[in-house]
Parts: structure tokens; sequence; C-alpha cells
């Protein structure tokens, strides 16, 4: 890597073309081909939120992805949000087909459609179920692979109660789900926002959504979950009967963790000046074993080599780089694409029975004896998916701040601050012209209030309008 990682936007469409994470050329502009190492490790993200999904009562179903246009139109403010940016099929076989066909954006009309059909008593609830999928959406702004582009793959979860409490519990579930996965085992920090009205997913009561930032201070939201209140119940007729035979409306909820947008934010987050730096878990090399060996030693360099490789592979993905290569490219390559550890053998190594080992994350050196290697691998795995979490708290942490005169926020965005927590009105639709203010004049969107106690404003004025401040909201420039 020759571009310092303080120049984030070349650094990143550097590192994503060097480690081969996906491929730009194809002949439609927003879609990417994603490459074999970065699909590698999204199959590892897939399976941990499915787990984690599974656990907790969802299950997986797999709906079309055309969706007819007399679907896509029946809740208003849905179809209001997401018409500008679908795509459409109208000709199938050289005809033209009998209603224009939606390629999903999401698929909520799609699924609750069939939740109608489905749901009859109180015993059909809850119901919950996800699919894995791609999405599409005709995205205006710059495009820059897996953070913003017009295909996405993503985890979508649709779910059904018999009362608003139930459908609130299932809000905060995603938002504990997001916590264990995204911040627990991908490194990944983030604070959950309640969006504003005016900004929310269009059908929904309200939205909350995970938003991290950038290397730059720019913000990047991850998953949201929505609160669809009955809007979308009513619109389709999904109903239940109840105990007394009366027929109610289901509350929904729905949950997208985007899944290639979640690596956009892991690539950013623990890459350095060298590359990636991938967390152990997901990594598709977990540990490569590089000989260092001369022509009258390499035959049993590379029998110590293969002897290692077995002893670990049952709990690690190896592979051993026995290229024509030197040491040294073969040290550079790796720590560009990520590997978090790193195995050196050499003659001196064969005759004291140990190997050296190099973490990715920090270049620490070990010299361990192989008797213990399978134990300190363990410890160094580990060892290591905790620091590089820490480090990524720590610039997180330091990236937060608070500003109460427009001006003091703008130097605080342009300084490089994350998040900025400023005094607003209010954070319903009669707000949006100040947040409108706050676009025009720092260049900054309005992302919403800290989910949980951010406390009230007291005798403090609204950032834009100079009114009394009742809410705490925070800002941000944003991807």
């Amino acid at each position: 890597m020759k571009i310092p990682k303080s120049n984030f936007s070349e650094w990143y469409n550097t590192i994503t073309k060097e480690a081969q994470l996906c491929d730009l050329r194809y002949g439609i502009k927003g879609f990417v081909v994603f490459m074999p190492w970065a699909v590698m490790t999204m199959n590892r993200m897939y399976s941990m939120y499915e787990f984690a999904l599974e656990g907790r009562n969802h299950v997986p179903a797999w709906f079309p992805a055309l969706i007819p246009e007399s679907y896509f139109t029946r809740e208003s403010d849905h179809v209001k949000g997401f018409i500008p940016e679908v795509f459409w099929v109208t000709e199938a076989g050289g005809n033209k087909t009998e209603e224009k066909y939606a390629m999903r954006p999401t698929s909520e009309t799609a699924m609750y459609t069939m939740y109608a059909l489905w749901i009859h008593g109180k015993t059909d609830l809850p119901l919950k179920l996800y699919q894995r999928c791609q999405v599409w959406r005709h995205e205006t702004k710059a495009t820059k692979p897996f953070i913003r582009s017009r295909e996405f793959h993503w985890i979508e979860a649709h779910n059904c109660f018999a009362t608003r409490e139930e459908a609130m519990a299932q809000v905060r579930e995603d938002m504990e789900m997001a916590e264990e996965i995204i911040h627990g085992q991908f490194g990944v920090p983030f604070l959950f926002f309640k969006r504003p009205q005016w900004d929310k997913f269009a059908g929904a009561e309200d939205t909350f959504a995970a938003d991290t930032l950038m290397p730059d201070g720019r913000a990047l939201q991850l998953p949201s979950t929505h609160m669809l209140g009955q809007n979308f119940s009513k619109a389709f007729g999904i109903k239940y009967t109840d105990e007394n035979g009366k027929d109610e409306h289901v509350w929904q909820t729905c949950y997208g963790p985007c899944i290639s947008r979640i690596y956009a934010a892991i690539i950013a987050t623990h890459g350095d000046d060298k590359g990636l730096v991938l967390p152990v878990r997901l990594a598709p090399v977990q540990v490569v074993i590089v000989p260092i060996v001369k022509d009258e030693t390499k035959a049993k360099v590379l029998e110590k080599c293969e002897e290692v490789k077995k002893m670990i592979e049952c709990c690690f993905v190896v592979k051993i780089d026995n290229s024509e290569k030197t040491p040294g490219f073969k040290f550079n390559e790796w720590e560009m694409k990520g590997v978090p550890i790193r195995i050196e053998i050499g003659m001196r190594d064969v005759d004291s029975g140990s190997v050296v080992i190099v973490r990715r994350d920090n270049g620490q050196k070990t010299s361990v004896k192989l008797d213990v290697l399978e134990e300190s691998l363990h410890k160094i795995a580990e060892s290591l998916d905790n620091d590089i979490r820490a480090k990524a708290d720590k610039f997180f942490s330091d990236k937060l701040s608070f500003a109460y005169e427009m001006e003091e926020l703008g130097k605080k965005l342009e300084a490089g601050h994350g998040f900025v927590r400023i005094p607003f009105c209010s954070d319903e639709l009669t707000s949006e012209s100040c947040a409108g203010i706050v676009k025009d004049k720092c260049q900054a969107n309005v992302r919403g209030s800290l989910f949980g106690s951010d406390g009230k404003p007291e005798h403090k004025k609204c950032i834009a309008c100079g009114a009394p401040a009742t809410i705490y909201l925070y800002a941000a420039r944003q991807y």
C-alpha cells in the first residue's frame, strides 16, 4: 500500500482494488463484482448474523425478487418513499408484461401480501421470518464499492405480533443483536439513533438506526430497525382473530442488516497504512505459514510447515505460502490482505522445535514452542480481536463532541469530529426546516436522538431557529 489511511477516500479505493475485494469494471454504473476474498468474509458475516437471528426464533424464507406494481403501491407513504429508486421490469421474452414489476428495493410489499394469507388466529403469531438477498435501488448519489451502490447484499427480517408492546420488544432485541454481532464480534462501534420523523423509513411509525463513523469522520448507516405499527397490516389486510372472535390488525417490525455495507465499515474501521486488518473470526485465511528457506533447507522446512498446518487446521483456516516469491513480498501481500496471524518457519525454527508468530494488528513477534502452539494461537487470536475492537472504540469516542452554536458546529465538523450533539427544537416533522438550515450551513445531516437516556436541554436554544430546545439531536456529515 502506497496510500496512507489518512487520505481515506483514495486509501479505500486502493485497498478494495489491490486486495481484490471487488471489480468495478462491470458494464452498469453502481453494479460491481464481489471477489472471492470479500465474499468469503461476507459469508462468515451472514452465518454469524443468521445464527443470532435463529437463536431468537426467526426462521428463513426466500421471496421472489420481482414485486408487482399493484403490490408495491398499497401503502401510500412507502410507495412515495421508494418509487424514485425503483428499477422496473416491463418486458419479458420480447413482450410487454401484464403490469410493471419492481426489482425489490426492500421486501415489505412482497412478504406482507403473503402474510395476509398465512395469519388467521393468535396461534399464528408471532411470525418472524428473515431472508438473505440482494436488493436494487437506483442510487443517484456517487457510488463507492460496498458503501453505496445500486445493488447490495443484506438480510431483512419481517415480524408480526399481536400487540404494540411485543413489537417494541422486537425493536429492542434488534438493537441488542447489532451490539452483539457488529460491535462484539466484528469490532465496529456505533451509536443507535431514533431517526427524526422527516428521516424515518417510508411507511414506518419510527425508525431506529445504528450509525458508525468512517476514518474521515463521516457517518455510515449500518442496520436499521423499524417500528411499522399497523400501517402495513391495515394496507395489506394482515389480521388475526382474538380470543373474543374479533379481528385485529397485527403490529409489525422490520430489520435490515446490510452485510455489504457492514463489510465496508470493517474495512474502514480496522484497516491501516499496510492494508486490511481483519478480525480473526472473519478472515478468509486466519493463519498463513511462510517458509524461510534456502535451497539446501527447503525440503525440511516445507515438511515442518506441513506438520504445523496439520497441528492447527482443526481450529484455524490455514494456508502455506510455498510460492517462489520472496519472504518480504509474501509478508507485504498477506499483511495487505489482512490475514490476522503469520507463522514464520526457517531451519533454525525446525532445529529448535519452535515457530515465530507475528500479529497483523501490531506486528508483535513471538517465538513459540510447538507443544504449546495451539494454545498460544487461541490466546493471540482472542487478544487481537479484543485489541482491534478497543482501538476502534477509542477512535470512535474521540470523535464525539457537542456544539451549541451553528458556527461552533461547523468548526467541529471541519476539524473531523464525527457526531456532534446539538440542542434542537424538536424531532417532529415541524422541525424539518431547521434540519435544512443545518445542512445548508454546515453540510451536515441531523441523524437523530440517542436511543435511551441522553438528558434534556435546560435553558438552551435550538441551534437552527433559536426557539427553546426540547431535545438533543446529533449532526454529522454522511456517506
